[in-house]
């Protein structure tokens, strides 16, 4: 772990600084520690942000291709294209964000994310309609965010102390999930009143903050003593080797691919809302369906401080996975279209204490010097377990109904995850 000297603003990571213990109704609420170090504070500020500016952007895309075309399958093929370079991008930023400044990378791959949201705004407001240039912006966008991603994630433990990691994630997922349900809101409320253009200048507009934020934090170089590295293969090669020799940060990536995988219905929430939630209305029942985990997580961030100072991390993220299978398989049992929103809000808490051990895990459990390479897999794992999701439940809602696929994928869950707790205890074990 870094010492003291290494975490520029505030006590290092292996310090405990004494905080006196809250009470009365303040022990549940939201744990906002971390917020008392200035250079987290300026580096979570910046995700206030973006997170609801890069959501305008998420809409704007797929809005435009569909108006170009009126085909959901070039929709499709947009997600597709993004995901490819993300997925390069994320596992070379981690090796890049190992071997160089983390707050020069920021920097350097904000500025890109800004300027392509520039670029996006000029082609809509030209009436280019061009589903290429489109794709190629896209192709470009999530490159550069897959190298922003790791050096953003990694820099959080050198920012905060170890004690903190837990509510520092908590934060900050909060954040992401109030972005996911607020933006694409915002977006419609938008789109007839200024139009579809104006939704990429204003997300560019919302990374000239997050510059600025970026450009006040302290420099983040290797720590001394770590040789010099070039970011190539090599290095990536060197991740996924110290990745295969640590069981902890391997088992918490697979219990995100077990969650995700086998747990995601989201790809069957169409076809349950055209059926089996029929009768309250097919809007209205769609709705409830896509809005009820993100409400979850947020919901569960802002009462996080129920959970976010636990020490047994790896425990902490067997029982959320666990909850969050039986949550799934919950909503899949239900024909009630409000109990099973509400078991998937159920899941979308599960699925934030996850989220905020299992980020804790890897800045605690990987060395600094490997943190870059390991945030670059989780953000793969992150984006493509859903994905992947989306093609098993898909299939499996043609076969054997949606009901059947979201109940027997939430059961798989659990089934799965505490078989790997009880094979490999290291998870289960692990604590800071």
């Amino acid at each position: 772990m870094p010492s003291d000297d290494d975490t520029p603003a505030g006590p290092g990571p292996g310090h405990r600084a004494p905080h006196p213990p809250r009470r009365g109704w303040r022990r549940f609420a939201m744990d906002t520690r971390p917020l008392r170090r200035p250079a987290y504070r300026r580096l979570w500020s910046s995700t206030v942000v973006t997170a609801v500016g890069s959501q305008l952007t998420a809409v704007a895309v797929p809005k435009q291709i569909y108006d170009i075309t009126h085909s959901s399958a070039w929709v499709g093929s947009a997600s597709l294209a993004g995901l490819v370079p993300l997925v390069v991008f994320a596992l070379w930023g981690g090796a890049v964000a190992d071997a160089m400044d983390r707050r020069r990378l920021l920097l350097i791959t904000n500025s890109g994310i800004a300027v392509t949201s520039l670029l996006f705004w000029l082609q809509a407001v030209t009436g280019l309609r061009s589903v290429a240039a489109l794709m190629v912006l896209l192709a470009l966008q999530q490159a550069f965010w897959g190298l922003n991603a790791p050096a953003r994630n990694a820099s959080i433990a050198r920012l905060v102390p170890a004690g903190e990691l837990a509510a520092a994630n908590a934060l900050g997922s909060t954040v992401m999930q109030t972005g996911q349900v607020v933006g694409p809101l915002l977006a419609g409320a938008l789109i007839p009143l200024v139009g579809l253009p104006e939704l990429y200048l204003i997300d560019a507009l919302a990374l000239c903050v997050t510059l600025w934020a970026v450009l006040r934090l302290p420099a983040l170089p290797p720590l001394a003593g770590t040789a010099v590295r070039r970011a190539g293969v090599r290095q990536i090669v060197e991740g996924f080797r110290y990745l295969s020799g640590h069981k902890v940060l391997l088992l918490s990536f697979l219990a995100d691919i077990v969650a995700m995988v086998l747990g995601m219905p989201r790809a069957l929430f169409p076809q349950l809302a055209a059926q089996t939630y029929a009768s309250y209305g097919e809007g209205l029942a769609l709705g409830l369906l896509f809005a009820a985990i993100p409400v979850g997580a947020v919901a569960g961030g802002l009462f996080s401080g129920t959970f976010s100072r636990a020490r047994r991390h790896g425990l902490m993220v067997i029982g959320a996975v666990v909850a969050w299978g039986a949550a799934v398989a919950g909503s899949g049992l239900s024909g009630n279209l409000w109990i099973a929103a509400a078991f998937l809000a159920a899941a979308g808490v599960a699925d934030m204490v996850s989220m905020v051990f299992r980020g804790a895990i890897l800045l605690s459990a990987a060395t600094d010097e490997m943190r870059g390479r390991m945030q670059g897999v989780f953000t793969v794992v992150v984006a493509g377990g859903p994905r992947l999701a989306d093609v098993l439940h898909g299939t499996a809602g043609s076969a054997f109904g949606p009901r059947a696929a979201v109940t027997g994928g939430g059961l798989l869950v659990v089934a799965v995850m505490l078989a790997l707790a009880a094979a490999v205890p290291a998870l289960r074990r692990y604590r800071v």
